[in-house]
């Protein structure tokens, strides 16, 4: 079994979304679908099969939310020393053929948010980095081709999700 990396507050956040499904969400549901059932027909009853199809939805995220729990590996990155890319580590990346600059987080899969450059460690991007440090050149094939650049910095900056 894989261990997914992630962030306590990522932990927390997924194991209270686990909580409340199990303990509140199934209740409702199983209420739903019992007044529907009431209600006559089940071939024709539309809140009986829209209720049906939401317990299904919800079984679904559990059994994907346990999963994810079950395999997760709560990390502290300000623990870490990030003198080489790795886990939690902010990359200051500089285009060698634009001298632009691109800065990126590494963080789970689960905090994955490219628009705010947090990239997952599992990302093609993420993989090509791990293990770099400051002064190494990378060769990143994006979107738009094969682009080299070179580490700029890398350093520990809070997270923010």
């Amino acid at each position: 079994m894989q261990k997914v990396p992630m962030l306590e507050v990522t932990y927390k956040k997924l194991s209270e979304e686990l909580e409340q499904l199990k303990s509140q969400e199934r209740a409702k549901i199983a209420k739903i679908i019992d007044e529907a059932r009431e209600l006559g027909d089940l071939k024709e009853n539309a809140e009986y099969h829209s209720a049906k199809e939401r317990q299904g939805l919800m079984e679904a995220r559990i059994t994907e939310l346990t999963d994810i729990i079950g395999r997760a590996q709560v990390i502290d990155p300000s623990t870490l020393a990030h003198e080489r890319i790795s886990f939690g580590s902010t990359v200051v990346l500089i285009d060698q053929d634009t001298d632009e600059e691109l800065t990126y987080t590494i963080v789970g899969v689960q905090e994955s948010n490219p628009n705010k450059g947090l990239i997952s460690i599992q990302s093609p991007m993420a993989r090509a980095l791990l293990g770099k440090e400051e002064g190494d050149e990378v060769e990143l094939n994006l979107p738009n081709g094969k682009k080299s650049f070179d580490i700029e910095e890398v350093k520990y900056t809070p997270i923010e999700l």
